[in-house]
């Protein structure tokens, strides 16, 4: 008989021929309840179980393909793998070998201790001063860490932080926008205002009154020295006098020139006011995106003089640009004017 050579055995016996025969003799039964358990695997490595089973009835770039592993990546966990231990096929941990080590003293622990109790809020900076006052020469980065040493192992407690919560001025007539008032359909149901703090040098600085009507876009713009109720007043009698239809409500926000006198104003005039919640600006956006047209298209092309009367003149003038002129995207490429001329408030963008 041919003898056969050991690719076509390891073929014969990758296919289960040529494989001959094993007796096998049953175990005892009191040999049986010595062996020990089967360990319990965790689902990945069953998973690379099978596939070192697949490798080695294929091959290894097969397994590779299959499980879509990296052929290095099979070889690794075949050089780890232990038939009489496939725990050892379980996930390993990645801690680096080596690691960052304290090289800090014990003394210079107690001593940043010691300064940090008796000053609990002090900086590592500030007490790396007095560090070396004591004749503890630290850096700055070396107290932040024994600091943070000191904090993961609960020796050092910090102080717990007290908020004071300032009491929500009371608004006797300024309430929230009604659910039915949100979308108005008609000019003058809903007119946002907000204020722009502006810096055009270092020691002059100004303050934009803005509004804009939430349907036809028609806004009017006003520049103050200050930010108070009176200056709000004053603009509010500005925005009435030169809207071209009757002002039904106004929206601001939680600022304090919309209070007392101003809040009179709009309820003698019966205007009804609306206030945000706090920290909503995307509510009040189309103010707020007027707000950023009049930076880029006016402040920053304004060279003239800063004085109040100058620079209300030009902005008036570019106001007047604004409604007649400007070509508006929501309001499909025309004027606020126009679409007022046209009454097709129904294509207005909401």
């Amino acid at each position: 008989m041919a003898r056969q050579s050991k690719r076509n055995r390891r073929r014969m016996h990758q296919t289960g021929m040529g494989g001959g025969f094993t007796v096998v003799r049953r175990v005892p039964i009191r040999v049986q309840r010595n062996l020990p358990h089967a360990p319990t695997l965790s689902a990945d490595a069953y998973e690379r179980l099978r596939l070192l089973e697949y490798a080695a009835r294929t091959s290894v770039a097969e397994a590779s393909i299959a499980f879509r592993v990296p052929v290095p990546t099979i070889y690794r966990w075949r050089t780890r793998y232990r038939p009489d231990d496939l725990t050892s096929l379980e996930c390993r941990s990645r801690r680096p070998k080596r690691t960052r080590r304290a090289t800090w003293t014990a003394a210079q622990e107690q001593a940043v201790l010691a300064l940090r109790r008796q000053y609990p809020r002090m900086g590592k900076m500030p007490l790396q001063v007095l560090l070396r006052g004591q004749g503890v020469r630290l850096s700055a980065s070396m107290v932040g860490r024994i600091l943070g040493s000191l904090w993961r192992r609960d020796l050092l407690r910090e102080p717990h932080a007290v908020r004071v919560r300032k009491a929500r001025p009371q608004r006797p007539y300024a309430t929230r926008v009604p659910k039915d008032k949100r979308q108005p359909t008609d000019p003058g149901a809903l007119i946002q205002l907000d204020t722009m703090h502006l810096r055009p040098l270092p020691n002059v600085e100004r303050r934009q009154f803005t509004a804009i009507d939430v349907v036809s876009r028609v806004a009017v713009v006003g520049v103050r020295a200050t930010a108070s109720a009176g200056t709000a007043t004053a603009f509010l009698d500005e925005l009435v006098d030169r809207m071209p239809f009757p002002v039904q409500a106004i929206q601001v926000d939680g600022g304090s020139e919309f209070m007392a006198g101003f809040e009179r104003a709009c309820q003698d005039r019966h205007i009804a006011l609306y206030v945000l919640p706090p920290r909503s600006p995307k509510l009040n956006g189309r103010v707020e995106r007027l707000n950023g047209t009049a930076r880029r298209e006016f402040r920053e092309c304004y060279d003239g003089d800063l004085d109040l009367p100058t620079v209300q003149q030009a902005l008036r003038a570019w106001e007047a640009t604004y409604n007649t002129i400007r070509p508006h995207q929501a309001l499909g490429y025309e004027t606020p004017h126009a679409v007022l001329r046209s009454k097709q408030f129904s294509h207005v963008s909401n």
